[in-house]
């Protein structure tokens, strides 16, 4: 006999939510014992689960923190993305991307350490960032730039492609600087310090 719409509803709220559930505790568990050190048995204490119950969900913890990867690249970008189409000015376009780039991690400390730690611990892993959301990240912030070379506002003689590099490498270091910080400071104002020094090399001396 077919459930309800209303069961279906339900059903579906419920997994979701199951599944929210676990991959926030995996976070603060890799945040504290790092990805190596930590077990399955680890998140499940953690979520308040049985052990059984986060392999309904992920087959393994190598997914879960793929998962975790996988969902925060997938929310950046949409964000991103959304805010960038009603921005014409290419200049402003990487202004916001850096610093929603900081306001992202520096919102979720645990997050941060995970991204800026435990994603980076495998070779494996480091190859398959690469190849998938980080690329397409890379290139929104690309394309920023090749918008910016025909609206006059950067330079045209520098390579787009290494200019999405410096820049994201700019801001990863001030991220792993402040996880690593025993100060305690407000992350996203470090977007604007990152510019005054990014946008002294790409600017044009008309722009």
């Amino acid at each position: 006999m077919p459930r309800s719409g209303r069961s279906k509803t339900y059903t579906r709220n419920t997994i979701a939510d199951k599944y929210e559930i676990i991959l926030r505790a995996a976070i603060k568990v890799f945040a504290r014992k790092g990805y190596f050190n930590s077990k399955v048995a680890d998140i499940a204490k953690k979520a308040k689960i049985a052990d059984g119950t986060v392999y309904l969900y992920f087959k393994s913890k190598e997914e879960i923190l793929h998962s975790i990867f996988d969902r925060m690249m997938t929310e950046f970008i949409s964000e991103g993305k959304k805010e960038l189409a009603e921005i014409e000015e290419a200049d402003k376009k990487i202004e916001r991307i850096a610093q929603l780039h900081l306001e992202k991690l520096g919102s979720d400390r645990d997050l941060a350490v995970v991204f800026q730690v435990q994603l980076r611990g495998s070779t494996k892993f480091m190859r398959e960032f690469s190849a998938a959301g980080f690329a397409e990240y890379l290139d929104i912030i690309k394309k920023a730039f090749e918008e910016g070379q025909k609206q006059g506002v950067f330079r045209k003689d520098i390579n787009a492609t290494v200019c999405a590099k410096i820049l994201y490498g700019a801001l990863d270091e001030m991220v792993t600087n402040w996880i690593l910080s025993k100060k305690r400071y407000d992350l996203t104002p470090l977007a604007d310090e990152v510019l005054k020094v990014f946008f002294g090399g790409v600017k044009t001396k008309t722009a």
